[in-house]
């Protein structure tokens, strides 16, 4: 699978290190069990890695999952939870089959960015109890966990698991500059499980081990609450696509050289959900603590995702014991050394310094990320990166008047052109009509006065929707109930229909008002003042 398979082993077995004690974790903070957490490591992890479309990502239980599954496994129970996992994956299966993952690319680098700072500030902070040697404070929001530890560390100091994790943290950071090749990660946690046994250090470890993966079983699946469950499983769907894209794309980023297919990420995703339910599995994503201890440890191919499940597989029947004395300080040393090198300084100060929409709404991405959840992040910061595209794009709409030359022969006196010229104006309409930029055409357009007809040119017009058709016929209206009558000219294919629907040009269509051309428009429009008078025939 890949061209070093030596590096993506060896890469496999650091993220499952770093997996174990998450996946345990995540189980018993859903609800589910540490052997639920394992069962979605394995499964999930395997099946992502084989059908998935990423060569780097790394699926299982995630932190964002678990704060999802919670108030589901209080109303509905575990069967409820696993049911909702199982339908997640048909709903992933559908949007992979309709192509959706391709709108992904769509998500604005500062979202993006803004994501990943907040992802490394979360998985910072995460560590706290552990690197402190205390007892995690019950909450939800990361940072007060965080606050308590230091809290409590400070009432109490005890530096074994402080030394510890600043040893690991440490050598991680300057090892990888140093030798980049070398699995440090694996190597100091191996040498800090091997100091703190000899030493007999006062440090919490990993601890009991399930002995094994539940057998397959449908028991769970009960056809009467699928009605119920299809809101949560919706939800769930809609954060695991999210996550595992968004993952995936930080994955590309930190590799410099990889690029996933966001359609078959999606599928491997929905298989894996999809089976994994039947191992009593919780459902999994794409996660970016893994999937970033898997990209800087070397690895190449997604064999290294797949060897990370197959390890941690043999790591739950066979070396339990071995595992359960990992110190959670060393554990908690790698994840810190991760989240500082997921965050590139030098691009993400080149893109606060690029525009000030794109350093806001990096930031508030990354904040909303640390003190809210991430979907609702990436939504966040969605929606305020485009009302600003919107905003710009809304300043560019021009509406210029210009002079009256079409289909004024060269004989004409210039008293005759000026004559013309008073009495007929010109308006050309360039870029989108749409409800960010109709409201300023309108306050424009309703300012025209002291002429007779006016032409509006709507050759570039690049769109029209239900707003700009409305705010047109709304100026139209105003213009002809001071006297003034409109000509329209060029309208573009496949912009009628709005105008059509909302009946913006039936009127001026049915009296001879609407023109392929602004000349053929101005000379009706000559032809109108003449029969009312308003200026004398020219004689050509």
């Amino acid at each position: 699978m890949g061209r070093r398979p030596r590096n993506d082993l060896l890469a496999g077995l650091t993220v499952a290190v770093i997996a174990l004690p998450l996946a345990l974790g995540f189980g018993i903070s859903s609800g589910l069990g540490a052997a639920s957490g394992l069962a979605t490591a394995v499964v999930a992890g395997s099946l992502a890695a084989l059908f998935g479309g990423s060569a780097l990502q790394v699926s299982g239980t995630s932190g964002a999952m678990t704060v999802v599954l919670m108030p589901i496994v209080g109303t509905h129970g575990p069967a409820g939870v696993l049911t909702v996992g199982l339908l997640a994956g048909l709903l992933l299966v559908a949007l992979a089959l309709a192509r959706a993952g391709r709108y992904m690319a769509l998500v604005p680098a500062p979202v993006v960015a803004g994501f990943t700072v907040g992802i490394a500030c979360v998985i910072g902070l995460q560590q706290f109890p552990h690197a402190l040697g205390v007892r995690p404070h019950d909450s939800d929001q990361v940072p007060v966990i965080a606050w308590h530890a230091v809290a409590d560390f400070l009432a109490a100091p005890h530096w074994w698991a402080a030394g510890v994790t600043l040893a690991v943290a440490a050598l991680l950071l300057v090892g990888a500059r140093i030798r980049p090749a070398v699995p440090f990660s694996l190597l100091a946690v191996a040498a800090a499980t091997l100091v703190a046994e000899l030493a007999a250090l006062p440090l919490t470890r990993i601890g009991h081990l399930p002995p094994g993966l539940p057998a397959p079983s449908l028991g769970f699946f009960d056809l009467g609450a699928i009605p119920a469950l299809l809101g949560p499983a919706v939800a769930v769907a809609a954060l695991a696509a999210l996550e595992s894209l968004l993952s995936a794309g930080v994955a590309d980023g930190m590799s410099g050289g990889h690029r996933h297919d966001p359609d078959r990420e999606l599928f491997g995703q929905g298989v894996a959900n999809l089976i994994t339910p039947l191992f009593g599995g919780m459902a999994g994503t794409g996660a970016i603590v893994r999937t970033a201890v898997n990209v800087r440890s070397g690895a190449q191919s997604r064999l290294a995702a797949l060897s990370h499940a197959l390890i941690l597989g043999g790591i739950v029947y066979l070396a339990a014991g071995l595992v359960s004395r990992i110190p959670l300080a060393a554990l908690a040393g790698v994840l810190l050394a991760t989240a500082v090198r997921m965050v590139e300084i030098g691009a993400v100060r080149a893109m606060i310094r690029s525009t000030r929409g794109d350093g806001a709404v990096l930031v508030l991405t990354a904040v909303a990320t640390l003190m809210l959840d991430t979907v609702l992040a990436v939504l966040l910061g969605l929606v305020v990166a485009g009302a600003l595209a919107l905003r710009a794009i809304a300043r560019n709409v021009r509406f210029d008047q210009e002079p009256l030359r079409h289909d004024l022969q060269p004989q004409h006196t210039e008293d005759e052109h000026a004559l013309l010229a008073e009495h007929i104006v010109t308006y050309r309409l360039d870029g989108p009509l749409f409800f960010a930029a109709a409201q300023r055409f309108l306050l424009e357009l309703s300012e025209v006065t002291d002429v007779s007809v006016v032409v509006l040119r709507m050759r570039r017009v690049t769109t029209i929707d239900a707003s700009g058709a409305l705010v047109l016929g709304d100026a139209i209206q105003r213009l002809e109930r001071r006297g003034i009558a409109v000509y329209v000219s060029g309208i573009p294919d496949g912009h009628h229909q709005p105008l059509e629907a909302l009946g913006v040009i039936a009127r001026l269509d049915r009296t001879g008002r609407v023109f392929a051309t602004t000349d053929e428009a101005i000379a009706a429009a000559r032809e109108r003042l003449h029969t009312t008078g308003v200026v004398p025939r020219l004689v050509s």
